[in-house]
């Protein structure tokens, strides 16, 4: 039995935050209903990455949507409004990501719904917050990252801001509804009582940087410092970073210049030899680390400095993980079929509890595939 059957959830969420969360709830055993507009559906629904479709609706739908239902309705439709309210009723998590203002003038508020069901967990996720000058402001990944900072931590020294290469403020924040609801459903467990979780992507995403906004917050407010080339932490000393060699790269991660310097057969100028210069002359350090990895292929230097418990890490394409024992072992992937009987290959929930897998063979739903089920088993 997976932990969480039983709950159902019903999800007013597009695109991927709160839909990330309801796919980790729907992974671990909810009931996870997708309330959408009829025909069209949720926004992700034609949000192609390569533009690549597995029915009619995106790929990445299908990535963010799996093995959770649909029920379509408009919710400026009394007869459909009067149905999710019924719904409502019985459920035990909503979720939603509209914009300020938007679920008051539908009738689906906070306020409104715990009265409806003073027992449920009301999710919601914005840009940016409800209050304030961009409270309005669209909430997308690419924004809240340049918004945020962060676009200046990845890259090297003379790059320009560099956002990272997936949305990770729409995971992140995902994630931390999750938390959020799960914290709710547990404190209801104790007092019979609902509530409020919210979230936004620019509070995860600030949150995300805690480790380098606490440093900015103490050492003066400086800027963050990228190293000139293969950086991998704006605020790290070398050798923190990633090395060319022979045949492709190498990272090298938490280890003293003191520790790598002499497997590398390299005397270090007397100027490099203080811990507070590994930070401050970082790029000059890591030219010199670089002119010496190049000289031998990875597996070479992985052989010696593995040996010697020095941390560090062939670097990988994602053919080269996929292939390798240590990816295979995980059981990381599952195939997943959609009601045409079209299959899918993804990933699977990273979760174990009591050394299980979560795995699960549904696909996400076409628009309303799920309506007239639902309807005849809650009398709606």
């Amino acid at each position: 039995m997976k932990p969480l059957e039983g709950l159902l959830v019903l999800e007013f969420c597009q695109y991927m935050a709160g839909p990330s969360a309801g796919l980790r709830l729907a992974d671990l055993g909810a009931r996870v209903i997708k309330i959408e507009r009829p025909i069209v559906g949720e926004g992700s629904r034609q949000l192609a990455i390569k533009n690549l479709f597995v029915d009619e609706s995106s790929l990445v739908f299908h990535t963010i949507n799996r093995n959770k239902e649909s029920f379509a309705a408009n919710l400026k439709d009394p007869e459909d409004l009067k149905s999710i309210k019924t719904l409502l009723k019985v459920a035990d998590i909503m979720t939603h990501n509209f914009r300020p203002g938007v679920m008051e003038k539908i009738g689906l508020d906070y306020q409104t719904v715990s009265a409806i069901n003073p027992k449920l967990v009301y999710g919601v996720v914005s840009g940016y917050g409800n209050t304030g000058p961009w409270a309005k402001k669209p909430g997308q990944d690419l924004l809240v990252q340049s918004l945020s900072g962060l676009s200046y931590l990845s890259g090297s020294a003379n790059d320009h801001p560099t956002p990272m290469g997936l949305a990770a403020c729409d995971m992140l924040t995902g994630m931390h509804l999750t938390q959020g609801l799960l914290a709710a459903l547990i404190r209801r467990g104790k007092t019979n009582k609902g509530g409020l979780v919210e979230v936004s992507l620019l509070e995860s995403t600030l949150d995300f940087q805690f480790e380098v906004l606490t440093t900015h917050y103490n050492d003066g407010n400086k800027h963050p410092q990228r190293a000139k080339k293969g950086s991998a932490h704006a605020y790290l000393s070398a050798p923190y970073g990633i090395y060319k060699t022979k045949n492709g790269y190498i990272s090298i991660a938490m280890t003293p210049l003191t520790t790598l310097v002499p497997l590398l057969n390299l005397e270090l100028p007397e100027a490099y030899k203080s811990t507070e210069s590994w930070f401050e002359k970082r790029d000059d350090i890591m030219d010199i680390l670089r002119s010496i990895f190049i000289t031998k292929d990875t597996e070479a230097w992985l052989t010696i400095l593995e040996a010697k418990d020095v941390w560090c890490s062939n670097v990988y394409t994602y053919k080269d993980i996929l292939e390798h024992e240590g990816y295979k072992v995980l059981g990381m992937d599952q195939l997943i079929k959609n009601s045409d009987g079209q299959v899918i290959r993804t990933t699977r929930c990273p979760i174990r509890i009591d050394d299980e897998r979560y795995y699960n063979e549904k696909a996400a739903p076409k628009v309303g595939e799920d309506t007239d089920k639902i309807i005849k088993e809650f009398n709606l």
